[in-house]
C-alpha cells in the first residue's frame, strides 16, 4: 500500500471530500489527487498537514506504508559497488546503485594518511550530509575550516565549494549523503 492509498482510505472512512482536505491541510487540490492516484508521493511537510487534517498521527499515516520491491535495495560485504579512486590515499564507495534515479546518494569515503577529496561544487538545491565513522577530518566549506571526529556529523548546501582532508596517520571514514543525487 502507498501513502496515497492510506490517505484515500482515511479520507474516506472520515468522510472528507477532496475538496475538504485541500482546504483543511492548504494542499492543493491537483497534489491530493496525484498523491491518491500514485502518481506522486508528495513531501513529509504535505504528509504532515495531510495528517492533522484528517486528525491522526504521521506514524499512523505511514503504519501501513509498504516498499515495493524497486524501492528495497540490500547491500553486504559480498556485493560488489562502485569505487572511485582520487588517488591511494582517497577513494569513495557508492553504497547504492543505480544513483541517478533515487533521491539521495549514499557514499562512504576512506581518507588515508594525508589523503583529501577533489574540492567540488554541486549546483544550487543540493544538500549533503556528513557523518564520521572512524578518525578525525578537516572539512574545508566555502572559506571556513571545521574539525569533525568520529561521531560528528555536518549538513550543508553542497554548491559551497568543499573539501575533506584527513588529520591522522590512520585512516578517517565518513559516509556522505547527496540530495538529489549528482555526479
Amino acid at each position: 500500500m502507498h501513502v496515497g492509498e492510506i490517505i484515500h482510505k482515511v479520507r474516506k472512512d472520515r468522510q472528507v471530500t477532496l475538496v475538504e482536505l485541500s482546504s483543511r491541510s492548504g494542499v492543493a487540490l491537483a497534489t491530493l489527487s496525484r498523491i491518491e492516484n500514485g502518481k506522486m508521493t508528495g513531501t513529509l511537510d504535505s504528509h504532515m498537514r495531510i495528517a492533522e487534517a484528517l486528525q491522526i498521527s504521521l506514524p499512523d499515516l505511514y503504519r501501513n506504508l509498504n516498499m515495493s520491491k524497486k524501492e528495497l535495495e540490500i547491500h553486504t560485504k559480498k556485493t560488489k559497488t562502485d569505487v572511485f579512486m582520487r588517488d591511494k590515499d582517497a577513494s569513495s564507495e557508492m553504497l547504492a546503485t543505480k544513483v541517478a534515479g533515487k533521491k539521495m546518494m549514499p557514499v562512504l569515503i576512506k581518507l588515508n594518511r594525508s589523503g583529501s577529496t577533489r574540492r567540488e561544487e554541486t549546483r544550487l538545491g543540493v544538500e549533503k550530509f556528513i557523518y564520521v565513522l572512524d578518525g578525525k577530518v578537516e572539512a574545508g566549506i566555502g572559506d571556513e575550516k571545521y574539525t569533525l571526529a568520529k561521531g560528528d556529523t555536518l549538513y550543508f548546501e553542497s554548491s559551497v565549494p568543499h573539501q575533506f582532508r584527513n588529520l591522522i596517520t590512520g585512516q578517517s571514514r565518513l559516509i556522505s549523503v547527496t540530495c538529489p543525487p549528482t555526479i
